[in-house]
């Protein structure tokens, strides 16, 4: 990548751009395990925002967990086996909303 600034040659030999490695990062998919956190978060305020409407008290609001996971196990005919590899993790894939129903006692 060109940074912009300009060198000379030796010997009177002109210039050039000066350049550097530099690694970016690629999108090359999409994640089927990963949320849109803005959009979900819009979507429980308008939740809350409906319920109170409709005379409930959010009391608590509790996200959902998921997982995925993925191995493999390479086996040898060595006698001192093979390998194997795996990986785990989590992700917020929705939410509970508690709410109860205010009296008129609870509204002042």
């Amino acid at each position: 990548m060109e940074t912009g600034e300009v060198e000379k040659l030796s010997f009177g030999r002109g210039e050039r751009a000066v350049t550097r490695k530099e690694i970016q990062w690629i999108q090359t998919g999409v994640s089927d395990c990963v949320i849109d956190g803005t959009r979900f978060a819009r979507n429980i305020q308008a939740a809350i925002e409906e319920l109170n409407k409709e005379g409930y008290e959010v009391v608590i609001v509790t996200m959902t967990t998921s997982g995925q996971y993925d191995w493999r196990q390479k086996l040898s005919n060595n006698p001192a086996g093979g390998y194997g590899w795996g990986y785990g993790f989590s992700y917020t894939s929705g939410a509970n909303i508690i709410a109860k129903r205010m009296t008129t006692k609870d509204v002042s």
